[in-house]
């Protein structure tokens, strides 16, 4: 299993939404179900956003010269062809934006210095600070990149323009060019930059793609597993979501293999675009709106496929029960975290009532590598793949082949 995910990942590299190379990745993996035993496996069509990085270039220009990396977020606009140049204003939290005058920001180019708390809390300064920036005036914004560890390396990640506020360019730079520029800014000195971006911003079509073990007593009924086959356009996208999508695409292979069919069908799904935005699991719920029902149980696993320590759940007290005497089959692998939204496509889905849980594993280092260059097969340990798989494909087996229904809201 694990010579199939390396091959698949550095076959194909960065995946991006809307590219030739993941629907060429979609194929593969299609081809790769088919020739592993299992001949139920079907494609539903997604529009989705196909955002492509163009030349991208940030340079200092006082008070003194410096090329600073940097990547552009997510379905950010354009700069004008000869770039935009002006000085910067340096921030370090929306609060202290907020209590900065627009005359000042009015013209300029913001960065958010934002520190790191975790994920869930910073993430908000990449998803919002074009259009908050764009609200007092502000030319470009710039973020410091959402990690709380840089080699520096910039990462990028998905930004959201508001309603009625002009679009601006948006990127990443390092935390070390960050904290220079927080240094450079409070001694008092100008600092002016020219940004240039000429990214572009369509629509193509793409697929979800859906793997089937039919059930041996209730067909009709689904446990699902599933990870995200897209990535973004940096590294290699193995860890986000590489793994994930590999460890769900094996769990009704290896079963097939063993000719183990659990009570209810295992359904594994490749959701495509989740990096522009949940995009692939949207049109799924709407796809399926009649037939949420169906659904007994949905898992995930895109928070990396390190070593494997049990599940973070979500659902009835009853839910979190059954979940919980499941998960003492499995110790040391036992370990269970319950939470209101597990996951990141599959919260749409709990957010009907569906119960569902996402793979626990030791990713403490995660956001080191997340959307960035560092993301590659380097960060992938043979044994907890493979570990991560076999845990997935048995839990969900036990799950998928329960005497009773999960009870949901």
């Amino acid at each position: 299993m694990y010579e199939q995910f390396s091959e698949f990942i550095d076959k194909f590299g960065a995946r991006l939404s809307g590219s030739d190379v993941l629907e060429n990745s979609i194929d593969y993996m299609i081809n790769l179900t088919v020739a592993s035993g299992i001949d139920d496996v079907t494609t539903e069509e997604v529009e989705v956003p196909h955002w492509v990085r163009g030349f991208e270039s940030l340079e200092m220009l006082q008070p003194r010269y410096k090329n600073i990396a940097l990547l552009g977020l997510g379905s950010s606009v354009p700069t004008p062809i000869e770039g935009i140049t002006a000085e910067v204003v340096v921030v370090k939290s929306f609060k202290e934006f907020n209590n900065t005058s627009d005359d000042l920001v009015r013209g300029k180019i913001v960065l958010f210095n934002a520190h790191y708390i975790t994920y869930g809390e910073t993430v908000a300064y990449r998803v919002q600070a074009a259009s908050k920036a764009a609200e007092k005036g502000a030319v470009a914004s710039l973020i410091r990149s959402i990690t709380p560890y840089s080699l520096y390396t910039p990462h990028t990640g998905s930004q959201h323009y508001d309603k009625g506020v002009p679009k601006i360019p948006t990127a990443a730079i390092t935390v070390e060019d960050a904290h220079l520029l927080q240094r450079l800014y409070d001694r008092g000195n100008k600092i002016v930059l020219k940004l240039k971006m000429n990214n572009t911003l369509d629509t193509k079509l793409s697929r979800n793609t859906i793997i089937d073990l039919k059930g041996s007593a209730y067909p009709d009924k689904h446990v699902i597993v599933s990870g995200h086959i897209d990535s973004w356009d940096v590294g290699q996208g193995a860890m986000d979501d590489g793994g994930g999508m590999m460890i769900s695409w094996y769990a009704p292979i290896v079963l097939n293999h063993f000719n183990l069919r659990p009570r209810r069908t295992l359904r594994a799904i490749l959701w495509t675009a989740e990096e522009p935005g949940l995009v692939g699991a949207a049109a799924y719920l709407q796809r399926h709106r009649n037939e949420l029902d169906k659904i007994n149980f949905i898992m995930e696993s895109d928070e990396g496929t390190f070593k494997p320590l049990g599940l973070e759940v979500a659902g009835t007290k009853e839910a979190i029960c059954i979940i919980a005497e499941i998960i003492k089959l499995f110790k040391p692998i036992d370990k269970m975290v319950v939470s209101e939204s597990p996951g990141s496509d599959i919260t749409l889905f709990i957010g009907k009532g569906i119960p569902g849980a996402s793979l626990l594993n030791k990713n403490d280092k995660y956001f080191r590598y997340h959307h960035s260059e560092a993301d590659t097969m380097d960060v992938e340990k043979k044994d907890d793949v493979v570990k991560c798989a076999a845990f997935w494909a048995a839990v969900s087996y036990v799950i998928a082949d329960l005497s009773v229904d999960i009870p949901r809201n």
